[in-house]
C-alpha cells in the first residue's frame, strides 16, 4: 500500500513535506507528522499523521496517488465506481482484478496497481491526472535502481520507475 507515515524516507516524503511547508529533507519524522495531522485536522480527513490517497488527493499531490490492494478511502471507492464494480471503497483483488483488465484493454502495463498512469486514462480522474502529474510520479532515469535504492554515479540510466521505488525505512 502506497502510505507515508513517520519513519520512511525518499522522494515521496520530501514532495509531501514541501506542500506541507516543512524542511524537506525527505525523512519523515515528528515534525512531518505533526504538519500532517494538523492539515488533516483543518480538511476533515482521519488526523492519524498517515499520508495515503485521500490526503494526497486533498493536497493537490495527484503524483503520489498509487492505488493497490489494502488501499482504502473515498479515491478507491471513486475508482471503483468508474471501473463499473462494487465502490466500497476497499481495494481488494476484486478491484486489481478490475484495474489490470483496464490496464490491458487500454494498452497499459497489467500490474492491477492504479497510479497516476492507469488513473489519468479514467475520465473522473482525467483532469487531476495531468501528463504533468504522470510525468512527476516517476523518477528520473538512473536516480532509481531496480532494487529501489538510488543508483551510483556512473552507473547505466534506468528506464523512469514511480518515485514509490525510492521510499526506504530511515529508523531501525
Amino acid at each position: 500500500m502506497a502510505l507515508l507515515k513517520r519513519g520512511l524516507a525518499g522522494e515521496p516524503v520530501k514532495i509531501l513535506q514541501a506542500k506541507l511547508g516543512v524542511n524537506a529533507d525527505g525523512q519523515f519524522g515528528p515534525a512531518t507528522e505533526e504538519a500532517l495531522k494538523a492539515y488533516q485536522k483543518q480538511h476533515g480527513l482521519a488526523a492519524d499523521g498517515i499520508a495515503g490517497p485521500d490526503t494526497f488527493a486533498a493536497l493537490a499531490l495527484p503524483e503520489l496517488v498509487l492505488l493497490t490492494v489494502g488501499s482504502k478511502g473515498e479515491t478507491v471507492k471513486k475508482l471503483q465506481a468508474a471501473l463499473g464494480i462494487t465502490a466500497d471503497g476497499a481495494y481488494g483483488a476484486g478491484t486489481a482484478k478490475a484495474v489490470s483488465a483496464f490496464q490491458e484493454k487500454n494498452g497499459l502495463e497489467a500490474d492491477g496497481m492504479a497510479g497516476p498512469v492507469t488513473l489519468a486514462k479514467i475520465d473522473v480522474f482525467a483532469a487531476a491526472f495531468s501528463p504533468e502529474a504522470v510525468a512527476k510520479s516517476q523518477a528520473a532515469p538512473g536516480t532509481v535502481s531496480a532494487g529501489g535504492k538510488p543508483a551510483e554515479a556512473g552507473a547505466a540510466a534506468a528506464p523512469k520507475k514511480s518515485i514509490w521505488q525510492s521510499i526506504t525505512e530511515f529508523f531501525s
